[in-house]
């Protein structure tokens, strides 16, 4: 049996928790870009990436607060620390849901059902919010099943009950199957899992492409193999800053830019790894997105380096963000690996030895003193760091919450 344990709305929750009058309230997380919003905002149809006018104009009563992230971080460390608690056998997927493997704990704890009530009492009594979670035999349908058990609810599939469950659904129940997906798999007729499940893999490779419809075909016929992974390194660091529909001037952005290339490098040298593949991501004012990589020839975890990279790229794509506006900005770092494997250049000690020293003495820094004792004098001329939250890739902010 293995469990998946979602929060529910989770910035939005905390909020919730830590202001009294806000609950049972429509709440927003966010201005510009909706971040999060309670259940009683999703019942006027507001969403997460909505554009702060249109979620207000959706529920003009709804409550806007600013976030909080280092209390969101916070709230995440405690109730993975349950999780551990739980089950050695715990692998996040992002800052507020993670995959829990029960198997063995039967003689030791009890029966799966006791173990995720338990689990649910912990995090409501303890941390103070509600989580819903699935289980049954495979990590997918566990996600299912905690998307239909929401809000607030527990939903365990057995066996010999998975078909059932399962087959009725709307396709797009299926993880993995956003609105492009759904709408071509309707042209083909199919609406339901059990649809999809009927169908040969071939028909599904040519409506959504071959690896999509082996994996749909796989997953629709209860075929999922994936252990609960507890040793996985992430393959890619990031960062992101929304905001908000207002224009912004290229000297805004690229000091943008830094601040996320700050954050980001820090990062990589404090899990001592290196990258060489530079993203960067956009979002437009007609919700339509757009990334740009770039990659170098040697691998670093050096700031100016990603610095130049990302200014690069931003510089070659301005036009584009200032003709379509653009509401988020992100970055991150992939073709990830360990500290030790960097190639070191001729001559050894120049002016990037002079940068990693930098570096170094900045982390220090900060480790002792906190993330905002060090920053950079464009954050301060343009308060920016006040105006834009920036938004930790939630899958490294878990790994570190969970250590």
């Amino acid at each position: 049996m293995i469990l998946h344990a979602d929060l529910d709305s989770f910035f939005a929750s905390v909020e919730q928790r830590d202001d009294p009058s806000l609950r049972g309230r429509p709440v927003i997380v966010g201005g510009g870009v909706v971040l999060a919003a309670s259940y009683e905002a999703k019942a006027y149809g507001v969403k997460s990436a909505m554009g702060g006018r249109q979620a207000l104009a959706r529920c003009p009563s709804a409550i806007v607060v600013p976030p909080r992230l280092e209390a969101y971080v916070e709230a995440s460390r405690r109730v993975f620390e349950i999780f551990h608690d739980t089950t050695p056998l715990v692998e996040g997927i992002s800052i507020d849901e993670a995959f829990l493997d029960v198997t063995g704990l039967r003689r030791l704890v009890g029966p799966p059902e006791q173990i995720a009530t338990t689990l649910r009492q912990r995090v409501k009594e303890e941390v103070g919010l509600p989580i819903s979670v699935g289980g049954a035999r495979t990590k997918y349908l566990a996600k299912v099943a905690s998307a239909v058990s929401k809000p607030d609810g527990l939903l365990l599939i057995p066996a010999h009950g998975e078909e059932h469950f399962l087959h009725p659904l709307p396709v797009e129940r299926l993880w993995g199957v956003g609105p492009v997906t759904t709408k071509r798999l309707h042209a083909e007729g199919i609406r339901t899992v059990g649809d999809l499940a009927k169908r040969q893999t071939s028909e599904l490779e040519l409506a959504v492409g071959v690896a999509s419809g082996r994996h749909l075909h796989a997953l629709a016929n209860l075929r999922d193999p994936r252990p609960v992974q507890t040793d996985r390194r992430r393959g890619s660091i990031g960062s992101q800053s929304a905001l908000g529909r207002r224009r912004r001037s290229p000297e805004e952005l690229e000091a943008i830019l830094a601040g996320l290339v700050d954050r980001v490098s820090r990062r990589l040298r404090k899990g001592d790894r290196i990258g060489r593949t530079f993203t960067l991501r956009l979002r437009f004012d007609d919700y339509t997105r757009a990334t740009r990589s770039a990659t170098i020839p040697h691998s670093t975890g050096a700031t100016a380096a990603w610095l130049e990279t990302g200014r690069r790229l931003l510089r070659q794509n301005m036009p584009m963000i200032q003709e379509r506006g653009c509401t988020l900005l992100g970055i991150s770092i992939s073709n990830l690996s360990g500290h030790d494997d960097e190639q070191l250049e001729l001559p050894l000690f120049d002016h990037a030895t002079a940068e990693s020293r930098a570096d170094t003495a900045l982390d220090a820094v900060r480790e002792r003193f906190g993330k905002q004792a060090v920053t950079r004098a464009t954050l301060l001329t343009t308060r920016l760091g006040h105006e834009m939250p920036t938004l930790p890739d939630p899958h490294e902010e878990n790994r570190e919450a969970s250590r």
